[in-house]
């Protein structure tokens, strides 16, 4: 007989409380262990999808000649995981927590403005033997050295490169940082006026990151070798108006492609431009743009007093940045490069800089300079933000006056350089070490 047709024999038809205790192992109870089943079985399908397990395996290399020793299981462990790419892993997976995964970078284009179609992508994760010849980047003058990171130069696949490598003192927090701004340079993709990423070691300690090497280095420091003063002058180092046009060209360009990219840069100066052996120019100088690009909506904040002299009014008063205080900053760059690597504002102390903008004062003509480019610099650096010249305007302009600038005259400063003098006169509160790679 049926448990139905035993319960009603038990139960009296009316009696409804007994019905339920008889079928409460049917209807409340099975039921109940089938969905608590359930749930621990989704469970623990969702930590095995997004909680895979770590595991790190660390190399310590105490010295930059231990970079030519490959290490046969990090090879091994990249081919279990080539189908994880960094910043292009799967959606729950940090690259900045989990160390195994390389990061990539895209195809370089050979074009100057971005295109829709996205270009293949290839891994850059490298390893330490792939580095040769592996010396330490002498620096031009220095102060405040960075605590947390080396920079070395090297020979990688016979070309020359720059590896800036994570010390080993490095902090967690440190640690974090250093591969975020990785990621964040692998994800701009590239382009032909920023300097080249060319791999990054993430899997092995000491971490680094791979960047093609511009032989003149920093514009800066080029521009104060064209000097009169200059002993042993080469003749690369003429730099004439044309050329002026020419750089500045490059620079637009890169910027025109980091806003795109909803990028401000913040930083640009001829410090933050690099010279290669042909004389392209690059925009570099990237730290500031990533911190910002992490803490978006901040308002504008002077980082170090050291740059007061060339950030926009809005910048020294606190108030939010945008696009146009790059442009502001792009003609205090003109002014750099047609005075061979004079400061601006030479004559006031950065800390009164704002007041004197305020009174409606502006950068005077340098000697040598001719009427379109100093009109370039002056539309430049307008004080409303919104009279300024957008980028794409300022790389017009630029490339009309490239056709007709002279390419004879070369441009000289018959005062020697006084470094003492430049750190005074540029609101450098203390010696400083103005490279940016």
């Amino acid at each position: 007989m049926s448990s139905n047709s035993t319960a009603d024999n038990l139960c009296a038809p009316d009696d409804t409380l007994c019905t339920i205790r008889e079928h409460q192992q049917a209807v409340i109870i099975v039921p109940t262990l089938l969905l608590f089943a359930t749930l621990v079985t989704l469970l623990a399908l969702f930590s095995l999808r997004f909680c895979p397990q770590r595991k790190r395996k660390r190399t310590r290399v105490t010295a930059p000649q231990s970079y030519n020793h490959s290490s046969h299981r990090h090879t091994q462990r990249n081919r279990h995981r080539h189908h994880l790419q960094g910043i292009d892993a799967p959606p729950g997976i940090n690259p900045l927590e989990h160390e195994e995964l390389p990061m990539s970078v895209q195809e370089a284009r050979q074009n100057v403005r971005p295109t829709l179609a996205a270009p293949p992508q290839v891994t850059a994760e490298r390893h330490h033997g792939a580095f040769s010849q592996i010396t330490i980047l002498p620096l031009s003058f220095s102060v405040k050295p960075d605590d947390t990171v080396s920079l070395y130069r090297a020979r990688m696949d016979n070309r020359d490169v720059v590896l800036r490598v994570l010390k080993e003192t490095a902090n967690s927090s440190d640690k974090q940082h250093f591969l975020g701004f990785t990621s964040f340079v692998s994800g701009l993709g590239p382009h032909p006026f920023i300097p080249a990423l060319l791999g990054v070691v993430s899997v092995q300690s000491p971490h680094m990151m791979v960047v093609e090497e511009l032989q003149h280095r920093d514009l800066l420091g080029f521009l104060w070798r064209c000097r009169r003063d200059n002993p042993g002058l080469e003749s690369s180092c003429d730099m004439t108006e044309k050329r002026i046009f020419t750089m500045a060209g490059q620079v637009a360009s890169a910027l025109e492609y980091l806003h795109s990219q909803s990028c401000i840069h913040g930083n640009v100066g001829a410090r933050s431009v690099l010279v290669g052996r042909d004389l392209t120019a690059k925009l570099w100088g990237l730290g500031s743009t990533y911190r910002r690009r992490t803490q978006p909506g901040s308002p504008g904040e002077v980082e170090d007093m050291e740059l007061r002299k060339w950030q926009a009014p809005e910048v020294l008063a606190r108030r939010v940045i945008s696009q146009s205080s790059d442009v502001w900053s792009f003609g205090i760059l003109l002014y750099e490069m047609v005075t061979l690597g004079d400061p601006p504002f030479a004559e006031i102390m950065a800390t009164e800089l704002l007041q004197h903008l305020q009174r409606g004062n502006h950068l005077r003509r340098p000697a040598g300079c001719s009427s379109s480019l100093y009109a370039v610099i002056r539309s430049c650096c307008h004080w409303n933000p919104q009279h300024r010249l957008s980028v794409s305007e300022l790389i017009r302009k630029l490339q009309t006056g490239e056709k007709s600038a002279n390419g004879r005259t070369v441009l000289r400063v018959p005062e020697p350089l006084h470094i003492e003098r430049y750190l005074r006169e540029a609101g450098y509160g203390e010696a400083y070490n103005y490279a940016v790679l």
